[in-house]
């Protein structure tokens, strides 16, 4: 009877303990239950600089303005890259590349003594001369203005050493080729305000002709071509 007694008691507490720790577990689960995101993840704020915005676009720039004031002697220094494979002197020596003195102005692919590849040949097609613009974006990339060639210069990606590198030929055989003039200055708007000092407009007299606001610019923008080769340079 005692036997039983004690087997009764251990089952009960065995049973007891199982409820309490059963119920432990769904009381937690309850208490802390969270609902799942409806979105993974979780977003980071950024604020925008002020003053940010996209790049400005690489676009040949104003020759009239910056031609006049660029380093020669820094283009010609950049130009010491090119040494393995063009020379610059008035003789037109070739090297791997086309003699590049009066480059600028002159036919692509028309360099007496050269032989020039493909991509060069069919530039020439449609290209007559090279020209400040020319220059300009071939200098930047040389691979990517004219696929094809076997030029392997990888270009100069900064506008300023650009410009200063074709200020620098220019003056190295090509000084014929003008300089365009500067952009004319934008036009005030409508409705603006008048100069310092200016009185207020005075009407015309009747029947009077009316004239110009401002004199009319007259010339002509010259773009010399350029020539450029180099086993990656214009030729």
């Amino acid at each position: 009877m005692a036997d039983s007694l004690t087997f009764n008691k251990i089952a009960g507490a065995t049973l007891a303990t199982g409820l309490v720790i059963f119920g432990l577990q769904n009381a937690v689960s309850l208490i802390f239950e969270k609902a799942p995101p409806t979105k993974q993840g979780y977003a980071i704020a950024i604020q925008e600089e002020a003053g940010g915005g996209a790049a400005a676009a690489d676009v040949p720039p104003d020759w009239g303005t910056v031609l006049p004031a660029a380093n020669i002697a820094h283009g010609q220094q950049i130009t010491s890259k090119c040494a393995s494979c063009h020379q610059f002197d008035p003789a037109g020596t070739n090297n791997i590349g086309p003699g590049l003195f009066g480059v600028l102005g002159r036919p692509p692919g028309s360099h007496a003594g050269f032989t020039y590849d493909q991509a060069m040949q069919d530039f020439a097609k449609t290209h007559s001369a090279w020209t400040y613009e020319e220059l300009y974006e071939f200098l930047k990339s040389p691979g990517a203005y004219m696929p094809g060639t076997k030029m392997t210069f990888v270009g100069l990606p900064d506008p300023k050493d650009r410009i200063d590198v074709i200020d620098y030929l220019r003056s190295n055989g090509s000084t014929g080729v003008p300089i365009p003039p500067p952009h004319p200055a934008a036009a005030p708007s409508a409705g603006g305000a008048s100069p310092a000092g200016a009185g207020p407009a005075t009407a015309p007299a009747a029947g009077a002709a009316k004239t110009a606001d401002a004199p009319t610019t007259t010339g002509t923008t010259n773009s010399a071509p350029s020539e450029t080769a180099h086993t990656a340079a214009p030729g």
